[in-house]
């Protein structure tokens, strides 16, 4: 397997949806706390990121392993069947890389807490369960809430958490200032799934898959697209307002005009070869943003 194909098994492009939330969780750690243990959250991204490439391989497996819609989809889509790799191989990196970052969550939670166990268990059951069992999540109409929320506000609540366990309060304030500053990405991160079902609403239909799309309608997924997009830009201007985040937060306004660009070419056509990576635009620039004018906030403070 060459390092291309290993990229496209792993989803490496798609990765700014875990890497973005966990650097905007070390912005608001040190905004907020003044200090950051920078060895246990390292542990944390290494175990993340492993965990992450683990879902997109298991992702890629089951969808693979549950078409239903015969030769085509199996090898002219899919990266397992149209690359001809090795099913057990898959099964083995499965395996080990889901292991090896569940250790690494152990060992780090019984040095900052347990809390930070239960949140990692939480996310190793929505990962896993995301594609895999009778119902994966993926193929129900909550998967766009699921990925959303598991990775724009449990990666960055986890990050906090890590950073100031020793003084972190299980408040609901706290827990409230953490979802408002991560609800840019959370809405961001889902619309990337609603934009992929957009898509994908014929061939997920053929393969029994009845996502968020197939209830709503094409039209009505569309509307949903454009109104995340607006919520999340009003939570970024409702967080500097609140003082969760420093002012020049502001400047994430200034991608606008780009968002909206690329917006409007996906509400022109939903076609996953052409306009889909629109939406993973979104959220890269999106996402960007913020941590790069947090992390300038952080620096003139």
């Amino acid at each position: 397997m060459n390092r291309e194909v290993f990229f496209e098994l792993v989803e490496l492009k798609a990765k700014t949806a875990s890497i973005l939330p966990f650097l905007l969780g070390i912005c608001f750690s040190w905004y907020h706390y003044g200090h950051l243990h920078l060895g246990y959250v390292l542990i944390y991204f290494i175990a993340m990121f492993i965990f992450n490439m683990a879902v997109d391989i298991l992702d890629n497996y089951n969808d693979y392993h549950h078409a239903k819609d015969g030769h085509d989809y199996k090898e002219k889509t899919n990266i397992i069947g149209r690359e001809n790799l090795s099913l057990p191989m898959i099964r083995r990196w499965i395996i080990w890389m889901v292991a090896i970052s569940a250790l690494m969550g152990i060992g780090l939670s019984m040095i900052v807490g347990w809390p930070l166990l239960w949140l990692g268990l939480y996310c190793y059951l929505i990962g896993i369960f995301y594609s895999s069992g009778p119902k994966p999540l993926s193929s129900l109409p909550l998967g766009e809430f699921f990925s959303g929320f598991t990775m724009g506000f449990m990666i960055m609540l986890i990050c906090v958490y890590i950073n100031t366990f020793d003084s972190f309060q299980w408040t609901w304030g706290n827990l409230g200032s953490i979802f408002l500053v991560s609800l840019p990405n959370t809405c961001l991160i889902a619309n990337l799934m609603l934009a992929n079902n957009i898509c994908d609403l014929e061939e997920d239909e053929m393969n029994h898959r009845f996502t968020l799309v197939h209830y709503l309608g094409k039209k009505t997924s569309i509307d949903l697209f454009v109104g995340l997009i607006v919520i999340a830009f009003a939570s970024i201007v409702l967080s500097v307002v609140l003082g969760l985040t420093p002012i020049t937060m502001l400047l994430t306004l200034l991608v606008v005009p780009f968002i909206w660009k690329q917006t409007k070419v996906f509400l022109h056509e939903q076609v996953k070869t052409k306009t889909f990576i629109c939406a993973v635009r979104i959220l890269a620039v999106g996402a960007l943003a913020q941590v790069v004018f947090f992390a300038i906030g952080l620096w003139l403070k």
